[in-house]
């Protein structure tokens, strides 16, 4: 079922069960969708601005280039979810819980996922300058060309993850935790000479 154009701008969806439902360039600002939950939907160029989404479900769900700003993810669930292109601003995401999710291309500078369990996740390309991701549980996740840029990893536990060295130095990592590959490469970023 393809839903276009819908304005559900205030709209009280609480609960809502969707399945197999695709969204192109609806609008559920300041929509209430606590609870509701999702499994094999598409979202497509929606905006969720000011949504409160806590306490929602979503399974092998895809937000494509949407937009979340000022929006509650508190207590969300994400399971096997793409999150492409989406752009999340002054969001509440704590706690959330994020897996198998893919996040490339996300949006998420700034964005408070102190202690959080991303572990494994893709995030490609993200954009995680200034993000807070202190004491977060990065292992496993591909952060390959992932901006980092201010980005607070103190005390993160970044073993067995794909990154860019020369992007990790535009971090703060005092404390984080990581393999000997990366503690190599990183000492190369910074001009050290290894051997």
């Amino acid at each position: 079922m393809d839903i276009i154009g819908e304005d559900y701008t205030d709209a009280v969806l609480y609960g809502q069960q969707w399945e197999g439902r695709s969204f192109v360039g609806c609008d559920f600002t300041e929509a209430d969708l606590r609870g509701a939950t999702t499994a094999n939907c598409t979202f497509t160029d929606c905006t969720f601005d000011r949504a409160d989404l806590g306490e929602s479900a979503h399974k092998a769900t895809a937000f494509r280039s949407c937009r979340f700003t000022g929006a509650v993810l508190a207590s969300a669930r994400f399971t096997s979810c793409s999150w492409l292109g989406s752009v999340f601003a002054d969001c509440v995401l704590r706690p959330i819980t994020l897996t198998e999710t893919d996040l490339t291309l996300a949006g998420l500078s700034g964005a408070v996922l102190r202690e959080a369990s991303l572990r494994g996740l893709r995030l490609r390309e993200a954009n995680l300058a200034d993000a807070d991701l202190r004491d977060a549980d990065l292992r496993d996740a591909d952060l390959t060309g992932a901006r980092l840029r201010g980005c607070r990893l103190e005390g993160a536990d970044l073993r067995g993850a794909r990154l860019d060295a020369d992007r990790l130095v535009q971090a703060t990592l005092r404390g984080a935790r990581v393999d000997l590959d990366t503690a190599v490469a990183f000492a190369a970023a910074h001009g050290l000479r290894v051997g």
